[in-house]
């Protein structure tokens, strides 16, 4: 044999060497005494068994085929260097992982170099063409002349012979490795073998992977979930709600479409409250008809309705020409459909079982905060005609405060709360920690009536869900302004102190979010605290002060509202700081019940009947001996 038949009949086989050692390629049509196995090949023309057996340079492929494997949860990276080491010992030009698509049973190019962009968006169905052969029978097959294959899918009119081994993993067919070139008979059996070897040990490694990334997307999933679940109850304004539902829910479904349909009861159709396209928002001015397509059969069903191609669901009615997929979810508020919540996507198929979920799951909480976004709402612009039910609204606030005072050995408690006209936005609780430990909160929302009493709920019910962790006063204040600065009301604010009373060792820390400094009394002398720091609601990022106060049986603190100083008599004078001092100092060694009834009962007389324009509230803690 001259050298350039030698040449000539070694070209189809890619050596994998190092640096200064002798060429290692396999030879074409004898597999030579270092190789073993059996190969049956499935292409056109039969061949006989060979035997061979796997010669030291092929160990090394493996032991670094492992080691690509083994270091890597990272789908893509897996392919990539599952690509890179193929390459190594099969010189092609062209190459494909396909991996099996569960629902729609088909394959798909996960991985791909050499291909057309045609080729790589290609879904070949099982049993089609040479790939999908491979994967239906579960059997490799090398195609020296793919000409000649009456099953073949012709994507590139280039190719000449192609070589495909199906991914098994636990006696299932993940995908199919498949790689093609341009020359007739480039593919040898020792080509097969190797990639068979290949095929056994990626296929694990893919599945590995996949189960990673799917437990991993999972975990967000519900991280996200509750982020939403959390945040979406607080936003009260309805646009800024359903804008904030669009960029939450793109965290876990990666839409292309969205939009919320409300129910307009009256006229009996679906009207759009908030719709985005390719990321902009639009502004679709069609009213739906409740019966009509996808979203029509959501309400009738009362479920999500789910169109992984809406070319082939006979209720589909176009709305968008690009849509391929859709998912209609009911939102479902007290029994009764408000409204439907919509995605859409280009691609068919886009939308799997985890969306499906976690629409479902959000489902109820966007039908709850939009009720209550739309209550907020009709309240706004209502309040000059709800006079009549604003003694029903005191009344529903009065009964938010706490029922009853923490119990505690060395010390006790009493709370007067007079509102001004008829609701307003002073606040205090009452938290117990423990069973040594309790908070006192007095809080005072910037604003008057409706507004500044829905705002103080939403503060009591932030502050009630962080009290669960045991927070510092500085922590707790922190918590509370990061809150309200995500679910930022415009020229809306609070000022609250906030302290945790210790009965063990007779402490109180404190903390102060810009509201009036308590009075502390100790045996006839009173001070006042002095405590600071910027209300909640107004700056991001604020970090709040904290120290704690050492009492003795016989002290006391005065917590108070600016509702108390600045109290006017018929003369426009205000009751002050100076009068205030005089009646703590005077009524200091009484007990907590009896100096609050005094502070109230001395501002009432300076008032002389006087109409009060801000909220009243008092907070008396006395040390016990």
């Amino acid at each position: 044999m001259t050298k350039e038949q030698d040449r000539a009949e070694t070209k189809n086989t890619a050596p994998l060497e190092r640096p200064g050692e002798p060429d290692r390629s396999l030879q074409r049509g004898d597999a030579g005494p270092d190789f073993e196995g059996d190969y049956r090949p499935t292409s056109q023309a039969a061949a006989p068994q060979i035997q061979v057996r796997v010669e030291p340079l092929q160990t090394e492929f493996l032991i670094r085929l492992a080691d690509a494997l083994n270091t890597t949860l990272d789908l893509q990276t897996l392919l990539q260097r599952t690509a890179d080491l193929v390459r190594a010992v099969i010189d092609y030009r062209i190459f494909a992982i396909l991996l099996l698509n569960d629902r729609t049973n088909d394959l798909r190019m996960r991985f791909q170099i050499g291909h057309t962009p045609e080729a790589e968006r290609l879904r070949v169905r099982m049993g089609k063409g040479l790939v999908g052969q491979v994967a239906l029978t579960r059997e490799a097959i090398l195609a020296n002349d793919t000409s000649k294959l009456e099953n073949y899918i012709n994507v590139n009119p280039d190719v000449r012979s192609e070589l495909a081994v199906p991914l098994i993993v636990k006696n299932r067919v993940i995908g199919v490795i498949d790689i093609q070139s341009e020359q007739l008979d480039y593919f040898q059996p020792e080509h097969l073998h190797l990639l068979k070897l290949t095929a056994s040990r990626i296929g694990q490694a893919i599945e590995n992977a996949r189960l990673y990334t799917r437990v991993s997307r999972q975990a967000q999933t519900l991280q996200v979930l509750n982020e939403i679940s959390r945040e979406l109850t607080s936003i009260l304004d309805l646009e800024s709600l359903l804008e904030r539902i669009g960029t939450l829910l793109r965290r876990i479904i990666d839409y292309q479409m969205f939009s919320i349909w409300i129910v307009n009861e009256r006229e009996h159709y679906l009207e759009n409250r908030f719709a985005l396209r390719f990321g902009e928002r639009f502004y679709p001015d069609e009213k739906l008809p409740l019966d009509r397509g996808l979203i029509g059969a959501a309400i009738a069903e009362r479920r999500l309705i789910h169109a992984p191609d809406v070319r082939k669901d006979p209720r589909y009615h176009m709305f968008n020409p690009e849509t391929r997929s859709e998912m209609a979810m009911p939102l479902i508020y007290k029994g009764k459909v408000i409204g439907i919540l919509d995605i859409e996507h280009t691609r068919a198929h886009f939308f799997n079982e985890d969306h499906e979920r976690a629409l479902a799951t959000l489902a109820a909480q966007i039908a709850i905060s939009i009720e209550n976004a739309r209550l907020y709402q009709r309240v706004a612009q209502q309040e000059q005609r709800l006079e009549s039910d604003l003694a029903m609204a005191r009344e529903v606030q009065l009964r938010l405060l706490p029922p009853v005072k923490p119990k505690h050995v060395r010390a006790e408690f009493s709370a007067r709360f007079l509102p001004a006209r008829t609701i307003g936005g002073d606040l205090y609780d009452f938290i117990q920690y423990d069973t040594g430990r309790s908070a006192i909160v007095l809080g005072d929302v910037s604003g008057k009536a409706s507004p500044a009493a829905l705002y103080a709920a939403l503060v009591s019910g932030i502050m009630r869900s962080e009290a669960t962790q045991r927070p510092s006063p500085s922590e707790m204040l922190k918590a509370l302004n990061d809150a309200l600065q995500e679910r930022r009301v415009d020229s809306q604010y609070v000022t609250m102190l906030y302290s945790v009373w210790n009965d063990e060792n007779q402490t109180l820390q404190i903390s102060n979010a810009g509201a009036v400094q308590p009075l502390f009394c100790r045996e006839g002398e009173v001070e006042t605290v002095k405590a600071e720091g910027f209300p909640l609601g107004m700056f991001p990022n604020v970090k709040y002060e904290e120290f704690t106060l050492a009492t003795q049986p016989g002290d006391s603190l005065i917590f108070f509202s600016d509702g108390i100083v600045d109290a006017q008599n018929a003369a426009d004078d205000m009751f002050g700081n100076e009068r205030l001092l005089a009646v703590v100092k005077k009524h200091q060694h009484k007990s907590a019940s009896k100096i609050a009834e005094a502070i109230l009962g001395e501002v009432g007389k300076f008032q002389k009947g006087m109409e009060r324009f801000d909220d009243e509230t008092v907070v008396v803690l006395r040390v016990l001996g």
